[in-house]
């Protein structure tokens, strides 16, 4: 094992994507263009060996399959790999942690040498139920989230050799995914529901989560965003989101992430991505994928953002050719790259992370090859990748 983990690098991507954005959690305001233009990356070439297409300069290989050894190591991988991250390890490598949605649950990992070559990989997470996505903490841990509706929230120790802790304090709720805002001392956090609604919780001693305040969003005309007390966290009688009168509704809310004061989140019931502007205390739409026939992604699902500060975002959508799109500081949306063939019928794409230098990047095939699952890894020129 490698002998420290440290937090992945701080992105700058809000003010550029906030930029004369207004409007309201229904819509409004600059989005991002509803048109299919030029991709962002060009087009996307032939599908190689594992039904995965990407553009001119840039290589796909799958690095593990659901119920499989991982190649180089004594670990089978699990099955349905969900929301995913990556840490940076002392040795110049990372750690890639992945959750597994399947009814068992729990989460595993995969540490990649400085070369990109697996060195090892092993469980980090057991005992819980369905975990989809989660997210990083600054102080380098994983929030795995449980998404059923007495989920809770677990947090993991990426090498594996501290034992996951649970917060209860965070919510009984069927949670989705989390992103941690560092500067304003809280965690936001969804739920995959068509009635589910935008949480924020704020930590009562920096950085425990062990106690805490939790509170629901309730979005106004205008965008402005009230957020109210939730009465009942473990939801003994009443589920969360059906304790306040008047809270805002979210369908499918499903990816989030945090960058330079915002937090975007996807819902993918109506194919939207919102922008949360924390210090405004402001949501507005940034990108609508129902808007238009053209529109290059629909049921946006997990997103994650590069160093150069563009979305890349997966499509929860079983069609013959499913994408992973990005989104660019100027809002512009295109294809990046498209999974299809007999071996992805039924799937959808899922835990998009990059690695720590910004050159690699990491999502899965939730169902490829007869519900497994697979995870690929796409190297090549991303924009602001480090460069050694």
């Amino acid at each position: 094992m490698a002998g420290g983990v440290g937090a992945a690098a701080t992105l700058a991507l809000g003010a550029a994507f906030w930029k004369d954005v207004v409007g309201s959690h229904g819509g409004g305001g600059a989005k991002a263009s509803a048109r299919a233009p030029a991709a962002a990356y060009g087009p996307y070439g032939r599908p190689n060996g594992d039904g995965v297409a990407v553009p001119d300069g840039f290589t796909a290989r799958r690095v593990a399959r659901g119920g499989e050894r991982v190649p180089g190591t004594g670990y089978d991988w699990h099955r349905a790999s969900d929301g995913a991250a990556t840490f940076p390890t002392d040795d110049g490598g990372w750690i890639l942690v992945s959750n597994s949605e399947e009814q068992r649950g729990g989460a595993g990992a995969m540490r990649f040498g400085p070369d990109g070559r697996v060195r090892d990989a092993y469980r980090i997470l057991d005992g819980t139920t369905q975990n989809c996505a989660g997210g990083p903490t600054p102080w380098a841990t994983w929030l795995s989230c449980e998404e059923y509706e007495e989920g809770r929230v677990w947090e993991c120790d990426p090498t594996g050799r501290r034992k996951a802790r649970v917060h209860d304090a965070m919510g009984v709720f069927k949670h989705e995914a989390a992103a941690v805002d560092p500067r304003g001392r809280r965690v936001y956090m969804t739920e995959d529901l068509i009635d589910g609604a935008f949480y924020r919780f704020t930590p009562r001693r920096w950085p425990s989560l062990a106690e805490g305040r939790l509170e629901m969003a309730k979005v106004a005309r205008d965008g402005s965003v009230e957020w109210v007390d939730v009465p009942d966290r473990f939801a003994r009688r009443t589920p969360i989101r059906r304790q306040v009168k008047g809270i805002t509704e979210f369908g499918r809310a499903e990816g989030i992430w945090f960058d330079s004061a915002t937090v975007y989140l996807a819902t993918t019931a109506d194919s939207r991505i919102h922008a949360y502007d924390t210090r405004r205390g402001r949501i507005g739409v940034i990108y609508d994928g129902l808007a238009s026939r053209d529109a290059p992604l629909t049921r946006v699902d997990n997103l994650t953002a590069s160093r150069a500060g563009e979305l890349f975002v997966c499509e929860d959508i079983s069609t013959e050719e499913i994408h992973v799109g990005v989104i660019t500081p100027r809002r512009k949306a295109s294809r990046f790259l498209a999974v299809s063939g007999e071996n992805h019928e039924g799937s959808e794409l899922t835990g998009i992370a990059f690695n720590p230098a910004g050159d690699r990047l990491y999502f899965s095939s939730q169902r490829a090859h007869d519900l497994r699952g697979e995870v690929y890894e796409v190297s090549g020129p991303f924009r602001g990748r480090r460069r050694s």
